[in-house]
């Protein structure tokens, strides 16, 4: 690898794990406040529930901008289209109950775990990037289990809520991995 390349990935994975660290610190903040609302769908769970996917959004801007000289951002443009229509699709579907939402949050879930999935496996060179492939194909399994949810006697969102905590998770132990690829630039 040349010299310019290993600063350009230094520089992209430093960019990575300070998101990967925001990530992981609003993955499990928002679980926490969305567990204590997950009952019902009240003003605050309806909030939360719409601003996940738009945190999602956000942060797939900066990783598009910050890895342009890493590789190829296409795939997460992808991600931001399918989490603004979710965060839509999320705010209509809160108006039709529980069942609905389980529906919207897993195909989104379902979507959004394939592109982390082949995201972390263009990236492995760069070091960090297996948990972003098991939390992908975990992101895969539980949208359906979401979707399979919301046909359930009494739907809840608690599995929504949970579902936070382990990508955040994910997201920490990748920031972790990823300081000795930000340090060697």
């Amino acid at each position: 690898m040349t010299a310019i390349a290993s600063k350009s990935i230094a520089g992209t994975a430093y960019t990575l794990r300070r998101l990967y660290f925001a990530r992981f610190g609003f993955a499990v903040v928002w679980a926490l406040v969305m567990f204590a609302t997950a009952s019902d769908l009240g003003p605050l769970a309806v909030t939360l529930l719409v601003l996940y996917p738009l945190f999602d959004v956000a942060a797939a801007v900066i990783d598009a901008r910050t890895s342009r000289g890493a590789g190829s951002p296409v795939l997460l443009y992808v991600n931001i289209a399918v989490s603004l229509l979710t965060a839509a699709g999320v705010a209509a579907a809160c108006a039709s109950g529980i069942p609905a939402v389980l529906r919207v949050w897993g195909a989104w879930a379902v979507v959004a775990g394939l592109v982390q999935l082949i995201v972390g496996v263009t990236r492995r060179e760069m070091g960090g990037q297996w948990p972003m492939i098991i939390s992908g194909a975990i992101s895969v399994l539980a949208g359906g289990s979401f979707i399979i949810g919301a046909s359930a006697d009494d739907p809840t969102l608690t599995n929504a809520a949970g579902y936070a905590i382990p990508g955040g998770i994910f997201f920490l132990l990748s920031a972790l991995r990823l300081g000795r690829t930000a340090k060697e630039g």
